[in-house]
């Protein structure tokens, strides 16, 4: 995990040797786990630093994380942003919330390997964003999906507290996304605080969006997932 280290400090994080051999183990047991389940389809060792280790932990450049802040990874899958997060922040407070259960057994087998504490929940998130212990009760929320951001934003947006963020790691070019989406940050208590880009080592380009959750998200969001795809904000 030298190359690791190595890229990292070059974006200004700092890991321990401690960090380094946590994310060797989690490498191994991410390996491990995938030849039996469909967890990632980067398997090769220095595509898994750079597009999910660094990748992740350019989170923390995007946006501060208060000390013992709390995070929640919303459809984390493999544990992506929020693990690497954890173990580069440990004192932060993580929920990892997917609706996978086999991907849910997964993260409770890997904080537990890695001896890292934190909450997995088996939940959709539209659900999850209903539930009184869940709702607006986060610092930061984060989510690196495929969804559009539009209905990212209100899958996510509803885990905020007010005064805290919205971290949504998209594609480079995320201009027009980003107008699209401009009517359902608002509706849903939202406000575009920055885009911050980066090129990774291997030349792959990242935008983390940020968004600041400037009211309260309204009782009606968020919607069943049927009308969130038929009837976006």
């Amino acid at each position: 995990m030298e190359t690791l280290r190595q890229y990292a400090a070059a974006y200004g994080i700092s890991l321990t040797p401690d960090m380094l051999t946590q994310f060797s183990a989690y490498a191994a047991l991410l390996a491990e786990k995938n030849r039996v389940m469909n967890l990632t389809a980067i398997t090769e060792p220095d595509e898994v630093i750079v597009k999910h280790f660094l990748d992740s932990l350019l989170l923390l450049k995007a946006v501060e994380l208060p000390e013992n802040g709390s995070l929640i990874d919303v459809g984390t899958g493999a544990g992506f942003p929020g693990v690497p997060v954890k173990i580069a922040r440990p004192d932060c407070r993580l929920t990892l919330l997917d609706s996978l259960k086999k991907r849910v057994g997964f993260l409770e087998e890997l904080l537990d390997t890695l001896s890292c504490d934190g909450v997995c929940i088996h939940a959709r998130a539209e659900d999850g964003g209903r539930r009184p212990d869940l709702r607006e009760q986060f610092d930061l929320a984060s989510a690196r999906a495929v969804a559009r951001l539009s209905l990212l934003c209100e899958y996510c947006l509803p885990f905020v507290r007010v005064g805290g963020c919205f971290c949504a790691l998209k594609g480079y070019e995320i201009e027009a996304e980003l107008l699209e989406a401009k009517h359902a940050i608002g509706v849903l208590g939202g406000a575009v605080r920055s885009v911050e880009k980066f090129i990774l080592p291997d030349q792959s380009r990242r935008a983390i969006v940020v968004i600041e959750k400037v009211r309260p998200t309204g009782k009606a969001y968020p919607r069943n997932p049927a009308k969130i795809a038929k009837e976006p904000l």
